[in-house]
């Protein structure tokens, strides 16, 4: 099985890659596109939730989410 990666996109989606289910709250799987990456909205705003619709650009979107650096 393929390693999932969640990406944060500056300011943007979440970036997901590799074999995920997204189910709503009622326990219904949405249909996927299989081997493309998908996009999950994380500002709020889009239409399509929980994909993202690229309304995070229009809302102007800013995001603190920069992994802490470990000091050695």
């Amino acid at each position: 099985m393929s390693e999932v990666t969640i990406k944060a996109r500056a300011n943007g989606p979440y970036k997901v890659e590799g074999p995920v289910r997204v189910i709503d709250a009622d326990g219904n799987e949405f249909v996927l596109p299989e081997g493309s990456a998908i996009v999950l909205c994380r500002c709020g705003h889009s239409r399509t939730k929980p994909f993202c619709d690229a309304t995070h650009k229009r809302v102007g979107f800013v995001a603190d989410d920069s992994a802490p650096r470990v000091l050695e």
